[in-house]
């Protein structure tokens, strides 16, 4: 076809002229090179590169790491055109093993979301895609159908993700939770293109979402290659403007009362979602309605009650620069809050809504502390962190981030071109590769798989296993040589990349630690018992081949399916419980 002709039929199809269509195809020739790019340097992800990736850029609460996000987008059939499942309380991920909290420490009007993705490679958004979602939603989100008539029509993986949302749902009904349903639907055609029976069926679905609870939302989104190019590239900013109404400066840091309207707009985003990110270093998560947060809830909305800063201990930050610009406001680079997590996710809570319906609310004009630490030595930082978060009981189980041997860990990756990441996301926001980050609780499932035989407690507990002091000393003993923990990243790696080729994604999940268990075992010569007998494999680089891994898949893969018949068991449960590991290492000929 002539130049000419192409020119004038590309004009003709893109309506709003060739620059727009050009913008949108360039858009989509590099979404499809970053695709083409992960898929080669992360095999375990090659199968649903597309599904992970739409993911990542859909769901915008959590500030979610890559293993979370892995965790929640369903793998195998009977999925309902839902390819991921994501459910949080207060904008905190509810993981598989977390328990259900009790309703006395859910603060009333809590916000639980359920996160429903839908990926399609198609270049168009279409009515099926919808319908097919709104049928699956309409009995996934019914209440009276039981778990086990969601199971005859979708598959286990589906079901259980929802089922966490619906019965947390049911556990703190009596704390008048908000409740959202959002639907992303991703695909690699233009939203512009979206036809008006698309739009109509999507603004449908939200109605429906809604009329399923009481005061319900429903949200509906569309996401194509321009939108998911613009948020691939997004960079987080850790540098943030934060006005303030009284300073003081002794060198080059400052304690300020600021507002907590103000502060309110600091740890809050565009969109008013807190900004997790700047709260990675902070050496706890957010307790939710434990007492201590009820109170700071009521001080803070009773504007009869002193002042609020008269009554809580504020807020550090600390940060690598700090300069006021324009009046009073402070401007900060590579913000870090690292004390005073409950109070800010309390603040958030409690004023976010209220900002909206009483904008003057007396509250808005309180004042909180601000203790504003300029640092570039990390050393300085972590003791600062331990400092100012030991005035409180803390678990040292809870302060591992910071300890001297994790970042003795994080040092010898780095020399061997590994990142071991101790504060979440960090290196992913640097871009480095997926397939060479771990992070500490990936880290800690391998210890607990291949230096301990402990493959059900790496399976059960992915993100708890640290929880106790005791089992923090266990995992991460200073006694573990360097190369042992390099050597556990990398055969779990080896691990997992081996699965994500020959076993269906269904099954992955329940066999990876095991088989890594047998991986380690059988290069070793017997059951590992304690992670410094892994030394000599870690100082030989010796690691399990494809051949040997096929072996041992089979041999799991017998045991596994004659264990569950003597036992009537899934091996869900089977995986998660200890009575199957001797069981195996027995088959596999160790002690």
């Amino acid at each position: 076809m002539h130049p000419k002709r192409i020119l004038r039929r590309a004009v003709a199809l893109c309506g709003s002229g060739v620059r727009s269509c050009v913008v949108a195809s360039n858009d989509l020739v590099l979404i499809d090179q970053v695709l083409k790019q992960r898929a080669a340097v992360s095999p375990l992800l090659a199968d649903k590169i597309f599904e992970v990736f739409a993911c990542e850029q859909a769901v915008t609460t959590g500030d979610l790491s890559l293993e979370e996000i892995q965790a929640g987008v369903i793998g195998g059939g009977g999925d309902g055109a839902i390819d991921g499942v994501f459910v949080f309380l207060n904008e905190r991920l509810l993981a598989e093993e977390d328990e259900t909290p009790p309703p006395a420490d859910v603060p009333r009007g809590s916000r639980l979301l359920l996160w429903l993705v839908q990926a399609k490679r198609e270049k168009s958004f279409t009515e099926t895609a919808i319908d097919l979602a709104a049928s699956s939603t309409r009995r996934l989100l019914d209440l009276e159908e039981t778990e086990e008539d969601l199971l005859e029509l979708y598959g286990a993986e589906l079901v259980a993700n929802v089922s966490r949302f619906r019965r947390t749902l049911t556990t703190i009904v009596t704390r008048n939770p908000q409740v959202e349903v959002r639907f992303s639907y991703v695909s690699r055609g233009e939203v512009s293109d979206v036809n008006s029976k698309v739009e109509k069926k999507a603004r449908d679905l939200e109605s429906a979402f809604a009329a399923k609870f009481t005061g319900g939302v429903g949200k509906v989104e569309f996401i194509g290659v321009s939108e998911l190019w613009q948020r691939s590239n997004q960079v987080r900013s850790y540098t943030l403007e934060l006005p303030y109404a009284e300073s003081i400066t002794h060198g080059a840091s400052h304690i300020a009362l600021v507002t907590l309207r103000d502060y309110l707009g600091f740890i809050s985003d565009e969109e008013g979602a807190l900004r997790r990110h700047i709260f990675d270093w902070n050496v706890r998560d957010y307790e939710g309605g434990v007492e201590v947060n009820r109170e700071i809830r009521d001080s803070l909305l009773d504007h009869s009650a002193p002042q609020f800063w008269w009554l809580n201990n504020g807020v550090t930050i600390t940060c690598s620069r700090a300069w006021t610009v324009g009046g009073k406001v402070f401007s900060l680079d590579d913000v870090q809050i690292v004390n005073g997590l409950q109070t800010s996710h309390t603040v958030h809570e409690a004023l976010r809504d209220l900002l909206h319906q009483e904008p003057d609310h007396p509250s808005f004009s309180g004042l909180i502390q601000v203790r504003i630490l300029k640092t570039n030595n990390m050393e300085e930082r972590d003791k600062v962190i331990r400092a100012t978060n030991r005035q409180t009981k803390v678990h040292d189980a809870s302060l591992h981030a910071t300890d001297d041997n994790q970042r003795k860990i994080e040092a010898f990756f780095l020399e061997h071109d590994w990142f071991y990441d101790r504060r979440k996301n960090y290196y992913r926001n640097l871009g480095k590769p997926a397939n060479r980050i771990i992070g500490i609780p990936l880290l800690a499932q391998a210890l607990a798989a291949m230096g301990f035989s402990e493959p059900h407690s790496a399976r059960s507990r992915p993100s708890s296993l640290l929880k106790s002091p005791s089992n923090y000393r266990k995992y991460f003993s200073a006694t573990t040589p360097l190369p042992v923990y390099l050597w556990l990243a990398r055969q779990q790696r080896i691990v997992d990349e081996f699965l994500a080729n020959d076993v269906h994604p269904s099954e992955r999940t329940d066999l990876r630690f095991h088989l890594a268990m047998l991986s380690a075992a059988e290069l070793l010569g017997s059951a590992v018992h304690n992670p410094q007998q892994l030394r000599k494999l870690s100082d030989q680089e010796s690691h399990s081949d494809e051949d040997s891994l096929f072996s041992l898949l089979y041999l799991l893969i017998r045991e596994r399916d004659a264990f569950s018949a003597a036992t009537e068991s899934s091996f869900d449960k089977i995986a998660k419980g200890p009575g199957f590991v001797p069981v195996l290492l027995r088959a596999a000929g160790h002690k």
